[in-house]
């Protein structure tokens, strides 16, 4: 039995321009395969009213569901609503509650931000008009979400804004509609390996010789900032054929295999150092904060990460992490001891259990015969002992700065882990 097809529309000329990237065309198809579905393809579309109708006409004759966003604010250029209800044959009605729910939500704005209601008044009734019998869900902001059924397809529409699609998700995959579609859809589980340190390449042959996917089970493999993801997607008649899988991925690549589900690495050396009870703290040059600011994205890091010293001038390296001048005037800024005394410096200044610090040259200018755009030095210490890393890197200086800060977590892990795991990379 063949999944139903999920189609996804998202619409915003910013997209287009490259002005945003788009993040609900993937949520839409991630959330779209765990729930059994086929996610077939994502249309980013401008705000033009025929290419929007173009795309949603295509979409709800290929699909059994089709998942929108965007367009439902109150201005010229927000067409989505009419043009849903256009492509479903269902005229637009003005429904008087949501019409209330969100005026009571535009004097709100009005009070927060000290500003006339009539600035936003405007805009309530036409957030309020929705093809006829459909289901209004929310509003999230201002914007309601609908459930329209046309034409054998079920359209979710959904506000642009990630935080107020997801608020409202919920709401619509518990809709009769939805649910319809959902209950002939068949679950696939997932398997995740990740692998930092070994190549696509490398990746891509062990999996041919396992035998590749097919048969129930689907392969992807994606390189992410020198990790590789290999994700397979499950059939429930092929849990056998994903183990062999499974196992002829793991076995010729065990020395790079780090973790078996989705956590990132920075989820899996703040657990490292949770375990052990160690606190953590960063000193950067050249990632300028990333390191950091990969550790604080995790909620809870508090309870670990102590703060990092962004040491990007030579005075900030001796004067804050005690950097011997010698040892500048010696070796440089982007040198394996400099980022050795940076490490330390941090981890007795922030009274840290592990002191990591990165140093390098990110470019495009600064590189020299001998210390060339792209050399980075990485060091972690800790109570048991210490790692340190050079590498030079390819990449411009967003490529090398990002590889470097995906390195540094990298090295910490390598620190903390068991001998026995340590042995394998």
């Amino acid at each position: 039995m063949s999944r139903p097809r999920a189609a996804i529309v998202v619409t915003g000329s910013e997209l287009v321009r490259g002005e945003r990237t788009d993040l609900n065309g993937p949520f839409f198809a991630r959330e779209a395969l765990g729930l059994g579905l086929d996610p077939a393809r994502i249309t980013v579309v401008g705000d033009q009213a025929e290419d929007l109708e173009d795309a949603l006409r295509a979409a709800v004759a290929d699909a059994e569901l089709c998942f929108v966003s965007g367009g439902l604010g109150p201005t010229h250029d927000d067409r989505t609503v009419a043009i849903v209800a256009s492509v479903s044959g269902r005229e637009l009605v003005l429904d008087a509650e949501l019409e209330h729910r969100i005026e009571e939500i535009s004097r709100s704005f009005a009070d927060r931000l000290r500003r006339p209601y009539a600035d936003f008044a405007g805009g309530v009734r036409k957030q309020a008009l929705v093809p006829a019998g459909s289901i209004v869900l929310g509003p999230a902001g201002t914007a309601p979400g609908l459930v329209v059924e046309a034409d054998g397809c079920v359209v979710v529409v959904m506000p642009g804004p990630p935080s107020e699609l997801r608020r409202l998700w919920p709401a619509a995959l518990a809709t009769a509609p939805v649910q319809a579609v959902l209950a002939r859809a068949r679950r696939p589980s997932r398997r995740a390996l990740r692998f930092f340190g070994a190549s696509e390449s490398a990746v891509a042959k062990a999996l041919a010789d396992a035998g590749g996917d097919g048969d129930g089970v689907e392969a992807t493999i994606c390189a992410r900032d020198f990790e590789i993801h290999v994700d397979l997607i499950v059939e429930p008649d092929a849990e056998a054929r994903a183990d062999l899988i499974a196992a002829g991925l793991r076995t010729p690549l065990e020395r790079y295999l780090f973790a078996e589900d989705e956590r990132t690495v920075q989820e899996i050396v703040l657990g490292l150092c949770r375990d052990r009870g160690l606190t953590l703290a960063s000193a950067e040059s050249c990632t300028g904060g990333l390191v950091a600011a990969r550790l604080t994205e995790v909620p809870g890091s508090s309870e670990v990460f102590l703060g990092g010293v962004v040491a990007y001038a030579d005075t900030v390296k001796r004067e804050e992490l005690g950097v011997p001048d010698e040892v500048l005037a010696t070796h440089g800024a982007v040198s394996a001891e400099t980022a050795g005394a940076m490490a330390a410096g941090v981890r007795q200044r922030l009274g840290a259990g592990i002191g990591l610090a990165v140093t390098g040259v990110a470019g495009p200018g600064g590189g020299t015969e001998e210390k060339p755009v792209g050399l980075v030095f990485f060091h972690a210490v800790g109570p048991d002992g210490e790692e340190a890393l050079r590498l030079e890197l390819p990449g411009d200086r967003e490529w090398i700065r990002t590889r470097s800060a995906v390195t540094a977590l990298h090295l910490v892990r390598r620190l903390l882990e068991p001998e026995r795991v340590r042995n394998r990379h």
